[in-house]
């Protein structure tokens, strides 16, 4: 080891408090970032383990081979096979065994009244196999059912509805269907998968219920003889498959279900966490940055010793590099550490949410292990490469000077490049709202205004602080205007310190207002679209739930008080080759219970092929009313539909709407969506409501909400995400926190003799506690209000660039009252930031500090 690296670590190991801050903060960084990977990989684990296990007996999986798949979805739309075609297969040689599996749409009601799940992982029911080879759920508990009415459900669904053996309760199809539980099931060893919820039924039932008619099966499970591979066995059954129907192993069918569960999900899931590693990583470097900017700066005249005593440029920026790798190291792999304890403690935790973790050993593979590492490392020493270029430049004569406070970044030559970054990025930014709506030229403009922030930071300072602190003159008399003093003295460390809060304080804000206006959009949107005085509905979000019976809409417009009730269902089909989603209804009703804009031509006579579509889409297959189109659906078959109607608005009533006539020949399980009720002339909302409850409860008792009971419902998972966000996004305020904390830490040691001065002329403890206090509150002040600005304007391009990319008319909002909370929590972050470094000024020995050089 050479002497320059001696002297670092010497010089690290007699200052280590200099380093604190720093080595949090990135230890925080590693820590989430190498959480969420090992987290990631052995969920992916996890999943392919339980699918595997769960269809380890089936070889093969015969299905149809038509599929639709709209935008949104994964997997696709398959119309039905024929269930004897199991009993044809199981005659085949090399087929050991083979049953229909017919699966729908079933949600169980809990003991509570409730229904079970329903806010995005499906509610299943099916068929219960009695090859327990070929069914993917085992029986855990009790017995499989026999007679209609009986149901086998997982253990996990049991549990959230509080359902034990024995109990009956109602299972939504949607038709309500009273059932008693004979048993509980597992699937691959776990209560459930995820939070999935399964109702196994006798065969029987699930043809009544799942199915348009009897005779019907999703797929087809198969098993392979002895000395039969899953290859074999799927090129024997190619040949005795009718038209339109597939085989393949049950490897590839495993497979198809892991990618739509741990690859589509997980993916999602982890790249949300890791971006918010990104975020918390960012903000710790300007918190690394500043910290070795500052140390730097007051070891001017140390460097300035080494120089004279003979060592070059790169030996000084050497060793500071060195201290930073070594900070850098340590605090990685402390990360590195915390990360696996905080994915073994989500481990522990999951299950007791209802979510899959394996009971195993957590999954670590070589890259969640080096990228946190080599990230934390690259973050740490990338942080400090300009300061320690800085004291390499450090002249020899530099010795015989007093310490320098960096007074530095207030330029003009700054001014000028932050002031034209900044209107670049303004322009592109506007090009990609206004002129040519577009996420991309958005978000590189975004990018843009968020480096001329940070350029300008140092400039906008001076003038900041001043404004922001012009009342602490006056409300604190000398001790505030010497805390306003102190945060002026160096704009540039000032704007660093402030910069890091000022990032997770415009992230929360940018979500903030993004937020306010998704719930804007929704209110807009069903005030502007929803005529009813009414809404019957399923989950608001999410892929869960059976839908409401389509008998439903009829039997509420029977009701003396009723004028109207309009179900609106869903199916799909191919037009002009692409997939898309139909809304199914009775389009007489439509335009009474939903405002549909201008509408050209009739709604009244669409029949069974007859065809209603918005304007955006006819002007995108060059449609208009009289024209005819061609639909092909999964069973198969295509039928030519009139142009019938063309209309303006398309938020709840979607883009294509045809009659539950011209449907019915190709539908799989019916349901509605939504059921829209209009009360009759001089019938209260109280005594409507009550009449609509009546008649709900006889089916499956679904949320009867007046409109804007409605509007909020449809909104609530917006608050769900915000809570997410606010959570994880306190890793990148604590960091921040830790910056400013160090940043006065150090700043209380450079000041060490001016504190005495202070003290020996008079000022108290208490003084010179509420000046540091000050100070900080100053900085985050700083940081806050910048963070509001840039939050909100960026919440402003992301919402108009969203409407700009969207069929849907998007709403800008800012919520007031949660930014205001924003700001107060951001003033009460300096606040606590500030308590240790003015603790630690106060405690300071007048004698020693004045006579400190």
């Amino acid at each position: 080891m050479n002497a320059a690296a001696r002297l670092s670590l010497k010089s690290l190991l007699a200052h280590k408090r200099r380093f604190a801050g720093t080595f949090t903060a990135v230890l925080l960084g590693v820590a989430f970032l190498a959480g969420t990977l090992v987290m990631g990989d052995t969920l992916r684990a996890s999943f392919d383990s339980m699918f595997a296990g769960a269809s380890s007996g089936t070889d093969a999986v015969v299905r149809s081979a038509n599929v639709i798949t709209t935008p949104g979805e994964s997997q696709g739309t398959r119309q039905p096979v024929r269930a004897s075609l199991a009993d044809e297969l199981a005659k085949e040689p090399g087929v050991a065994a083979a049953a229909p599996n017919i699966q729908g749409a079933g949600q169980l009601v809990g003991a509570n009244g409730k229904p079970i799940g329903g806010q995005g992982p499906p509610t299943l029911a099916g068929n219960w196999i009695d090859d327990p080879d070929l069914n993917a759920y085992q029986l855990a508990d009790g017995r499989t059912p026999r007679t209609s009415g009986e149901v086998v459900v997982n253990r996990g669904a049991a549990k959230t509805g509080d359902l034990k053996i024995g109990d009956t309760t109602t299972l939504r199809t949607p038709d309500p269907v009273k059932v008693t539980i004979v048993g509980l099931a597992t699937f691959g060893g776990e209560d459930g998968m995820a939070q999935v919820t399964y109702t196994g039924m006798t065969r029987a039932d699930a043809e009544k219920y799942l199915t348009p008619k009897p005779g019907q099966a999703s797929t087809i499970q198969v098993r392979a003889g002895p000395g039969v591979s899953q290859q074999e066995l799927v090129d024997t059954l190619k040949g005795h498959l009718p038209k339109g129907v597939e085989a393949i192993t049950g490897a590839e069918s495993a497979q198809e279900n892991t990618d739509m569960i741990s690859g589509q999900f997980l993916t999602l899931f982890t790249t949300f966490l890791l971006v918010f590693s990104g975020i918390a990583l960012l903000v710790a470097t300007f918190s690394i940055h500043n910290t070795f900017a500052i140390v730097v700066a007051q070891r001017t005249r140390e460097n300035a010793l080494l120089r004279a005593l003979g060592a070059s440029r790169r030996q000084v920026t050497a060793s500071t590099l060195v201290e930073a790798s070594a900070v850098a190291v340590l605090a990685s792999a402390a990360g590195l550490a915390g990360g696996i304890g905080i994915a073994a403690g989500l481990q522990a935790l999951f299950p007791a949410i209802g979510f899959p973790f394996p009971d195993g050993e957590l999954v670590i593979s070589a890259l969640s292990l080096l990228l946190p590492l080599a990230v934390g490392v690259v973050v740490c020493l990338g942080s400090a490469l300009l300061p320690a270029l800085r004291a390499g430049r450090t002249a020899p004569l530099a010795a015989l000077r007093e310490t320098a406070v960096d007074a530095s970044g207030a330029s003009r030559r700054r001014a000028v490049i932050g002031t034209a970054l900044g209107l670049a990025a303004l322009a592109l930014t506007l090009v990609g709202v206004l002129a040519s709506p577009s996420l991309t030229l958005a978000g590189v403009g975004a990018v843009l205004v968020l480096a001329s922030f940070v350029v300008l930071g140092p400039v906008a300072s001076t003038r900041a602080v001043r404004v922001l602190g012009s009342p602490l003159d006056t409300l604190r008399g000398v001790t505030g205007a010497l805390a306003r003093r102190n945060a002026l003295r160096s704009p540039k460390r000032t704007a660093a310190t402030a910069s890091a809060l000022m990032i997770g304080v415009a992230v929360v804000s940018l979500f903030t207002v993004f937020g306010a206006s998704l719930k804007a959009t929704m209110n807009q949107t069903v005030d502007r679209s929803f005529a009813g005085d009414v809404a019957v509905s399923t989950p608001s979000f999410g892929a869960g739930g059976s839908g409401l019976s389509p008998k439903l809409a009829p039997a509420l417009a029977e009701q003396p008080e009723v004028a109207t009730a309009v179900g609106l269902g869903k199916g799909v089909a191919d037009v002009d080759g692409k997939g898309r989603a139909l809304t199914v209804t009775d389009p007489k009703k439509l335009a009474a219970a939903f405002d549909l804009g201008t509408v050209r031509g009739s709604l009244d006579d669409l029949g069974t092929n007859g065809l209603a579509l918005t304007r955006s889409e006819a002007d995108d297959l060059h449609l208009k009313v009289g024209d005819t189109a061609r639909l092909a659906f999964t069973d198969g078959t295509e039928q030519t539909f009139t142009v019938r109607a063309v209309y303006g608005r398309s938020e709840l009533a979607g883009d294509y709407v045809i009659t539950r006539e011209a449907w019915a020949p190709h539908r799989a399980q019916d349901a509605d969506t939504l059921v829209s009720v209009t009360f009759k002339d001089g019938v209260s909302t109280a005594e409507g409501t009550a009449a609509v409850e009546k008649i709900a409860a006889r089916y499956g008792n679904p949320d009867v909400q007046t409109r804007d009971e409605y509007a909020q419902s449809s909104a609530s998972g917006i608050d769900m995400m915000l809570t997410l966000v606010y959570a994880l996004l306190a890793l990148a305020v604590l960091i921040a926190l830790l910056g400013i904390a160090n940043t006065l830490t150090l700043a209380v040691h450079e000041r060490t003799r001016e504190l005495g001065l202070l003290r020996a002329v008079g000022q108290t403890r208490a003084q010179l506690r509420a000046m540091v206090r000050w100070e900080s509150v100053l900085v985050a002040a700083f940081g806050t209000a910048g963070g509001l600005v840039l939050g909100g304007f960026l919440g402003w391009v992301l919402v108009k660039a969203s409407d700009g990319a969207s069929d849907s008319a998007f709403a800008f909002a800012l919520p007031p009252l949660q930014l205001v909370i924003v700001a107060l929590v951001g003033l009460a972050a300096g606040a606590l930031a500030g308590l240790r470094p003015a603790r630690r000024a106060a405690r300071l020995d007048v004698l020693r500090a004045i006579a400190t050089e």
